[in-house]
């Protein structure tokens, strides 16, 4: 491991431990924090892993659909699951799978920070494989949805907030 601007990350392609309150950290006024768990040179080409951390209000990101599964663990709190333009309140514990062409976003909800575990497969290496952002007036009422359908990330997210270094505030998180 070695220390980078935003905390702990891989150095090497090997095996690694760290503790979240030490690893590498975004954050972003509009769609929370998260932890990251690789980062700098070296990167998961199979799974990708991220800690959420969402207050009320604060979606995940843009209500999206994606060529490759994904899944979200609820670790505390409470969130709003948008899928398929419905709306599902998740708690504590609560799993959500979703497959390849679903269309989802999570919103903190409840009185204090949600804790999300989110995983999502990449095929071939590859993130972003057929991710569209698509509108949807159900994401839009809740701040989480682009204004039209999209394909690039920098035009469903060029209006809000650029990410930037830095833990969250750790009080009422487990970790703490």
């Amino acid at each position: 491991m070695q220390e980078s601007e935003y905390g702990r990350v891989a150095a090497t392609e090997g095996w690694f431990t760290v503790n979240v309150r030490d690893a590498a950290w975004v954050r972003n006024e509009y769609f929370g924090d998260a932890c990251i768990f690789e980062g700098g040179e070296v990167g998961f080409p199979q799974i990708g892993y991220t800690l959420c951390v969402l207050q009320p209000g604060q979606p995940n990101g843009m209500y999206h659909r994606e060529g490759n599964q994904e899944g979200f663990l609820v670790l505390q709190g409470e969130c709003l699951l948008i899928v398929e333009g419905q709306e599902r309140r998740l708690r504590a514990w609560d799993f959500f799978h979703s497959p390849p062409g679903c269309d989802h976003i999570l919103v903190g909800a409840g009185d204090g920070p949600c804790l999300v575990f989110a995983i999502g497969a990449r095929a071939n290496g590859d993130d972003s494989t057929h991710t569209t952002y698509v509108r949807n007036e159900t994401a839009l009422e809740h701040g989480a949805g682009p204004e039209q359908d999209t394909p690039h990330s920098k035009e469903a997210y060029a209006p809000f907030p650029k990410w930037s270094k830095g833990p969250p505030d750790f009080g009422g998180l487990p970790f703490a």
